[in-house]
């Protein structure tokens, strides 16, 4: 009852507001749910002065909600169809997430781009774009305006890269398989993963969809390197009696593993047909709760602090990864 009375009308708010921007979502699939949460959640919560009220309920929906999104799409991932097709885009997949990571620590660095801020947006774009800096914002401890200016930089290039895409892959000859392996690998959000396969073709759509599952997995081995930096860094910068608990246990990101059984009850067929659609849906539905609350808790004005050299790093990583997929691939005679 004390935990009704204490996050019930924040979770409302960011249920009700989520239920908004999926509906819009769907009638414009090629922005998406999570995009609208987040952006009706900035406008909602800088004009308007929340009550006191559905503070604690935003913020347990920003940080645990967020967890149980990435819990259930485990549910809708089968282990064994990401294994056959792994070994096709593996080495592809390797060489775009390095390039991501590369690339945005280094140009990171030297625009002297909050460190936080440069590793959702690298974690955005070498994996699955909003799953992925979900994922990893409680283990880096990141805040809700970081969270939803590494969401909008990612949401701008996901959109240039349906636009861009398939006259790019009729430009060089894509095979259909080959432009998939290129959607999979280099676009990062998996609704824009499927719009821009399907334009090219059904076949080149499906095999995309699959590539992109795959490296959604890279979620679980990425979050717990995560995990082991942020523990290694506190405990050598913080004293052991100033209070601060370094401990890797403490910080271990356990819905990770939560995710890995979830895929591994669906790999079994314990979690099959409509179950495992129900469980992504449910997990997309959580992840726009999840946002909306986050632009709902989000200062624009900080925001605005940050200037715009996050958006340029965005723009740098992902055209590092773009390059990279489409070099590799003529590197190893996949197109």
């Amino acid at each position: 009852m004390n935990f009704i009375r204490r996050n019930g009308p924040g979770l409302a708010l960011a249920v009700g507001l989520a239920l908004i921007a999926n509906y819009f979502g769907h009638l414009f699939p090629i922005v998406g749910g999570p995009v609208f949460g987040i952006v009706f959640g900035l406008f909602i919560g800088n004009l308007w002065t929340k009550p006191k009220i559905v503070t604690p309920g935003l913020a347990f929906t920003s940080k645990k909600v967020l967890q149980w999104a990435i819990i259930a799409l485990g549910g809708g991932l089968s282990l064994s169809q990401v294994y056959k097709v792994g070994l096709n885009s593996f080495s592809v997949m390797m060489f775009t997430l390095s390039a991501a990571f590369i690339t945005a620590y280094g140009f990171g660095r030297l625009m002297r781009i909050p460190v936080k801020l440069t590793s959702l947006i690298g974690m955005g774009t070498a994996i699955c774009g909003g799953s992925a800096i979900a994922a990893i914002s409680p283990i880096i401890e990141a805040e809700d305006q970081e969270i939803a200016y590494a969401i909008s930089t990612v949401f701008l290039f996901n959109i240039m890269a349906v636009l861009i895409f398939p006259p790019l892959g009729h430009l060089l000859h894509f095979s259909e398989q080959a432009f998939g392996l290129f959607a999979g690998t280099a676009i990062n959000d998996t609704s824009s993963v499927v719009a821009a396969g399907y334009a090219y073709s059904n076949a080149a759509g499906a095999y995309a969809t699959i590539v992109k599952l795959t490296r959604t997995t890279m979620i679980i081995p990425i979050s717990l390197i995560f995990a082991a930096v942020v523990a290694f860094r506190k405990k050598h910068t913080s004293g052991k009696d100033d209070g601060v608990n370094y401990r890797f246990k403490a910080i271990f990101p356990w819905f990770i593993l939560w995710f890995l059984a979830a895929s591994l009850l669906n790999t079994a067929g314990i979690i099959t047909g409509p179950t495992a659609a129900l469980c992504t849906e449910t997990g997309k539905f959580l992840i726009v709760v999840a946002l909306s609350a986050i632009g709902l808790n989000s200062d624009f004005k900080k925001m605005m602090k940050t200037g715009f050299k996050p958006m340029l790093l965005g723009l740098i990583v992902w055209a590092s990864v773009t390059v990279t997929s489409i070099i590799v691939q003529f590197a190893t005679g996949q197109i």
